[in-house]
């Protein structure tokens, strides 16, 4: 099953309410995912630095000292705010490598959940709308986001095998359905080098388009690498710093519908996900095509498709 939800804005008035907005789409796909859920928002950015989401079962003992310890030994030039089990660390652009190896070496039970200049991802076990609560999910603003309600099927429930999953700075991915040739390409992938977490086959997918993207492809360009690459039946809604991008399978059995209007453009596995949305009543809503690149960017026109 697993439900899938995507808002990319395109009137910054709307902005203040992204997650309000996320937040209510991700909860009517509860029935579709009622044992994990995530959520992932692009937001404020500032200059020079870069986030850090990370996470921890034991955030008391955890986070209790992290922000000196890691002005100490990495950066003195470091924030932390918590929220719940997570914390956002915000840290200067030339100490990202430092501070994930120093997670790494020193704090096993901090596990980095998105890293990016202005990506942020909140997931764990739970009801979406419980998950929603913990982390406050309504009151988030942002330019674009998407989410993430799970059923597991082809690993525990757990939090590190909720979506969205983060590759690569700004990179994030959701997944509807499952790829058949993920442990060939797992084992592929990180022989190049290619950081994998967890034995989630949508961790491959999205460390599949983040190799792509580090050889030179578009993320277009890698969504449609993908239809030949990966085997198996799969929706993917994508995330980048700049952009919000859809892929289906060529056979397509998965439910997917978009919906468009001057202000935003949406995503959901069911139609239900959109009708709060405001001015849906007047939206172009459509069902994306098989085998087809949609791809929405802030650096292009808002209604790019490549086909």
């Amino acid at each position: 099953m697993c439900g899938i939800v995507g808002l990319f804005l395109k009137d910054p008035s709307l902005e203040p309410r992204l997650g309000d907005m996320l937040t209510d789409m991700l909860i009517t796909m509860t029935d579709r995912g009622p044992d994990s859920a995530g959520i992932a928002i692009y937001g404020d950015q500032t200059a020079g630095a870069a986030k850090l989401t990370v996470q921890s079962d034991t955030p008391d003992s955890d986070f209790a000292t992290l922000e000196d310890d890691l002005r100490r030994a990495v950066t003195g030039t470091v924030s932390m705010t918590v929220a719940d089990t997570h914390a956002v660390l915000t840290i200067p652009n030339d100490y990202v490598a430092a501070t994930r190896g120093y997670l790494k070496n020193t704090c096993p039970g901090v596990r980095v959940m998105s890293h990016g200049e202005t990506l942020e991802i909140y997931k764990e076990v739970g009801l979406p709308r419980d998950v929603a609560a913990r982390f406050d999910l309504r009151g988030m603003s942002g330019t674009h986001g998407i989410g993430h309600t799970r059923m597991a099927t082809e690993s525990a429930v757990t939090t590190m095998g909720a979506h969205p999953f983060n590759t690569g700075s700004d990179q994030c991915l959701v997944h509807n359905g499952s790829l058949s040739n993920h442990n060939s390409l797992r084992r592929k992938l990180r022989r190049n080098g290619v950081h994998i977490e967890t034995e989630n086959d949508t961790e491959v997918g999205a460390a599949y388009l983040t190799w792509r993207m580090q050889n030179g492809a578009t993320l277009g360009e890698a969504l449609e690498s993908s239809l030949n690459d990966l085997d198996g039946f799969f929706t993917f809604v994508v995330g980048t710093k700049d952009g919000f991008g859809v892929v289906r399978d060529p056979i397509a059995c998965k439910p997917a519908v978009m919906a468009e209007t001057e202000s935003y453009v949406a995503f959901g596995s069911e139609y239900r996900a959109l009708v709060n949305l405001p001015g849906i009543e007047v939206a172009r809503v459509w069902e994306p095509e098989p085998a087809t690149v949609y791809f929405w960017s802030y650096d292009t026109p808002p209604t790019a498709k490549a086909a």
